[in-house]
């Protein structure tokens, strides 16, 4: 890619970026992404909106990144010509003349020395001329070499009373260690306009169908429903700003509202598997009510995985989709050999396959080692429902408004259900 070429596309993304941020914009200032009717954004949920004008800024500022160092190429080509022509002399096809450089030609060659040290005199009391002796047996004869040292020069010129070295800092910046989205991915999502989740579950079913003979009392199953709540639960983060670093640097707002969803997003992921179901947190799969548990005990961690897949298919009636696993966990699962010291998930040199019996591995550090979870993650059984998707405001909060400080603040409002908690099952043990 060409400087012009890298230039030009930052321009279009540039202007689309804008663009859609505009279109967002509302009359009192914020953002709704919701209203953006863009191509790419129509078919698209809130919360995906916002990972969207994410990508495009990052892009955005990758294509940055490569401008500067094609600049800085063009820039070395430049200087590197420079270079050549000064060695080439002030005059084409010349070399440069030779200068000697010693010390005693570069003293007594000055028009000072020439003038003060005719008729000086010779350590041993003897006169001299400048064109009876070399520069060298001057300065080691003259009398008075202090003088010497000092003919000619004026205050040196340094960093400190001239430019100290200028350094540029680096684009972008080293992200801190932060647990990355683990589960959130695998949740089914849907979309409601209520205050809770209110739905029948089937908890009485007794079939009684049987064959009976002409003129007996026909069979009579039970079937009892009951009603079921859950509520939505709102997760919410902020931080303040002062005005000076929002209005001067261009990439602090777009930071703080990327930072702020990511840290609703990482919370709400580890909801679902930690939270405990008292108000305000989720429940989440660990301490559910109803979930089945299958225990190690003697059996090798792939045994167990398995067993807790028959019991889902048989107990819950479901079928698996996923395993949830410890990094350590998994690692135990990975290094497994046969007798003579074959790597039973693949070769070392080899990635190898995340899954498990067949069912994909997702290694989650939310929940301790030691415990591991099989589930049918569909629709049917479990359902994360979005009563609305991330809301990022500005505004000002106690004396801000005084102080010049602002508080970037957001929220997002779900509730998670577990439509059948024997569709899931606990490996514990491990």
């Amino acid at each position: 890619m060409t400087l012009k070429d890298a230039r030009e596309q930052f321009k279009t993304k540039q202007d689309a970026l804008a663009a859609i941020f505009a279109n967002a914009k509302t009359d009192t200032g914020e953002y709704d992404f919701a209203r953006i009717d863009s191509d790419g954004f129509k078919d698209l949920g809130p919360v995906q909106r916002v990972e969207r004008v994410n990508e495009l800024n990052a892009e955005l500022n990758t294509l940055f990144d490569e401008i500067v160092k094609l600049e800085k190429t063009e820039k070395g080509w430049d200087d590197l010509q420079s270079r050549m022509r000064e060695a080439k002399g002030p005059e084409s096809g010349k070399a440069a003349p030779k200068h000697d450089t010693t010390l005693g030609r570069l003293v007594t060659e000055r028009p000072e020395f020439k003038h003060m040290f005719v008729d000086k005199r010779f350590k041993g009391g003897h006169t001299f001329s400048l064109d009876q002796v070399r520069p060298s047996e001057i300065l080691a004869k003259v009398t008075d070499f202090d003088t010497v040292g000092n003919i000619g020069f004026k205050t040196l010129f340094e960093t400190g009373a001239g430019w100290a070295p200028q350094s540029i800092r680096l684009p972008g910046f080293v992200e801190a260690v932060s647990r990355p989205i683990q589960v959130l991915d695998i949740i089914p999502i849907g979309q409601t306009q209520q205050a809770a989740i209110v739905f029948m579950e089937e908890t009485t079913r007794t079939h009684a169908a049987a064959e009976k003979a002409e003129g007996v009392a026909f069979a009579e199953s039970t079937f009892e429903l009951t009603e079921k709540t859950s509520n939505v639960r709102k997760i919410t983060d902020s931080v303040p700003v002062t005005d000076e670093q929002l209005e001067d640097v261009a990439m602090a707002e777009s930071y703080l509202n990327g930072r702020l969803v990511f840290g609703l997003r990482q919370r709400l992921d580890g909801q679902i598997l930690a939270g405990d179901g008292i108000a305000p947190n989720l429940q989440g799969l660990n301490t559910l009510t109803g979930i089945l548990t299958q225990a190690l005990g003697a059996d090798p961690i792939p045994d167990a995985i398995f067993k807790a897949g028959r019991q889902i298919r048989v107990t819950g009636r479901a079928m698996p989709t996923h395993v949830l696993l410890h990094p350590s966990d998994w690692e135990e699962i990975r290094l497994l050999r046969t007798a003579d010291g074959i790597y039973i998930w693949g070769n070392p040199s080899e990635a190898g396959p995340e899954r498990i019996w067949g069912w994909p591995v997702v290694q989650e550090d939310i929940v301790a080692a030691g415990t591991g979870f099989v589930g049918s993650f569909q629709p049917q059984w479990v359902s994360l429902f979005e009563r609305r998707g991330v809301d990022v405001q500005v505004g000002y909060s106690g004396t801000q408004f005084l102080e010049g400080k602002r508080t970037v603040r957001a929220d997002v409002r779900m509730a998670l259900v577990f439509f059948r908690p024997a569709a899931f099952c606990k490996v514990t043990g491990i």
